[in-house]
């Protein structure tokens, strides 16, 4: 793996790569603030709207972008829950306890670049954790063999529907849905179409970028359509008033910025359970741990810093089951996912191995998006913090265009916008009827690997597939015994935070 990193670092160094991916980098986190800073635009919705632009692209260009809108879109919805208690991410809602009370006070500048050093801070750090365990991890990765990645791939489904929001029987319908969805087309192992009921159109498959823009992208924008004006925020009401923060208020919280960056990086590699829970860990735990916990939620920096830096630590270490096992961390890398089908990198254990210069390139030069990370952000807080002003009605219309266009592009067939349409229908019903379609996203992505494994698993089993696994291959005899308990646990515990902070699902 030291080749690979030492390959990659060449990759990225080139001058001209290294200044082609710093453009798309900074273009990446200046969109992802902007859509992150809006009210009701999130982060989810940038991803798949843009997914379309990274496919004219060179990998080493085009995933980096996607990342850059990735990071900033998490930092940008601390903006909104900042200065008007509005968050314009799910990753921010915990960032509204202190924020605010700090605008009150006439802080809010220092909660703004409080909020942009612990989110530099969490994200730097878990970038290099990430980059340093990604080798060791895909290395085990590469010794499963189809019996262990199957059973692999059935916990993370199981586990990302049971830590999805809403009720853990919709998270299953959903993610059997997408599991149907994606065994239409061709049998992975037979070759034999299925399921396509004479549709020539279908015959290799759902199309998988109108699907991503489809089902999250265009209920978004149904959403924001149905809100009233009165809901626009007047630029008279925004003050970004007081003083810069000071090294000395960053270092007094230091401690709790790394207390929150490991919690982060840890969520981080779970997957199905994001920036969200990671917020609210981050802050209950610097609550515990204060000795004035009684002054939280009344305006302090300390409130800021802890899930700033815990959602933004997330975005690193989501890559890590991505790249090594081919689960998609959160749905935010749902869509990253989708970039790296669309580029012919399947992600799972055998990318680190064929395309590892590559893969470390892309890592790499996540840990150098920050500094442009820091830069953007702090030379346009006072920009961000007039795009809460912006009227939705200019830019939804836009944004519409931009999710049929992008549908359109990828390779011009007019059943591709029918697709699109068919998954913003279905979409936006989910969300009004409280159904996460994450799991749906998940199951058709990691259908067809899972079904391909177990097929594998079923042919070396001679057709005693229960004896193979329990007698044989005890490591998935283990994994499947395990996955109900740690099922039961995940989503235990996300409830209980859900309750105990009344949040939103991650966006």
């Amino acid at each position: 793996m030291f080749e690979s990193f030492l390959g990659g670092f060449a990759i990225l160094f080139n001058p001209e790569t290294m200044f082609y991916t710093f453009l798309l980098i900074g273009a990446g986190l200046f969109l992802g603030m902007f859509v992150g800073a809006l009210p009701g635009f999130t982060t989810l919705m940038a991803m798949a709207i843009l997914l379309p632009i990274s496919f004219f692209l060179d990998p080493m260009l085009g995933i980096p972008f996607l990342i850059g809108v990735y990071k900033g879109g998490i930092y940008g919805g601390s903006i909104p829950a900042i200065l008007i208690s509005m968050p314009g991410t799910g990753a921010a809602v915990a960032t509204t306890f202190d924020g605010p009370a700090l605008t009150k006070k006439g802080e809010a500048r220092k909660a703004l670049e409080m909020a942009l050093f612990s989110s530099v801070s969490g994200d730097l750090s878990s970038d290099i954790v990430t980059i340093a365990l990604i080798g060791p991890i895909a290395a085990v990765a590469l010794l499963l063999g189809p019996p262990e990645l199957a059973a692999v791939l059935f916990l993370a489904l199981i586990v990302i529907s049971a830590t999805s929001s809403g009720v853990f029987v919709k998270g299953l319908l959903m993610l059997a849905i997408g599991l149907f969805l994606g065994m239409i087309g061709q049998d992975p192992i037979g070759a034999l179409s299925r399921f396509s009921f004479g549709m020539t159109s279908i015959e290799s498959g759902i199309p998988l970028l109108p699907m991503l823009i489809g089902i999250f992208a265009l209920p978004e924008i149904f959403n924001g359509i149905e809100k009233k004006a009165s809901e626009i925020v007047k630029s008279s009401d925004l003050k970004i008033s007081g003083k810069r923060l000071t090294f000395a208020e960053y270092k007094s919280c230091f401690r709790t910025i790394c207390r929150s960056t490991v919690i982060g990086t840890s969520i981080g590699m779970i997957p199905g359970v994001g920036q969200v829970v990671a917020a609210f860990m981050g802050y209950a735990a610097a609550k515990n741990a204060s000795k004035t916990p009684e002054k939280f939620g009344t305006g302090l920096l300390e409130g800021v810093a802890a899930p700033e830096a815990a959602n933004n630590a997330v975005n690193g270490p989501t890559l890590v089951p991505l790249l090594t096992l081919g689960v998609p961390g959160d749905n935010l890398t749902v869509i990253l996912v989708g970039a790296f089908i669309a580029q012919g990198l399947r992600p799972g254990p055998q990318l680190m191995e064929e395309q590892g210069p590559l893969v470390f390139a892309i890592l790499l030069s996540m840990v150098l998006a920050n500094i442009l990370f820091l830069f953007i952000g702090y030379v346009c807080i006072p920009v961000f913090a007039r795009v809460v002003t912006i009227r939705k009605s200019l830019l939804l219309p836009l944004t519409l265009v931009f999710a049929f266009a992008g549908s359109w592009v990828f390779r011009a067939q007019p059943f591709d916008l029918a697709v699109l349409v068919f998954f913003g229908a279905f979409g936006y019903i989910a969300k009004k009827l409280q159904f996460d379609v994450t799991p749906l996203a998940m199951g058709f992505i990691l259908g067809p690997t899972l079904e391909y494994s177990f097929g594998q698993s079923f042919i070396l089993a001679s057709g005693d597939i229960f004896g193979f696994i329990f007698v044989e291959r005890p490591i998935t005899a283990a994994i499947i015994v395990i996955t109900p308990v740690i099922t039961f646990l995940m989503w235990r515990r996300s409830m209980r935070l859900r309750r105990q902070f009344a949040a939103p699902g991650a966006d």
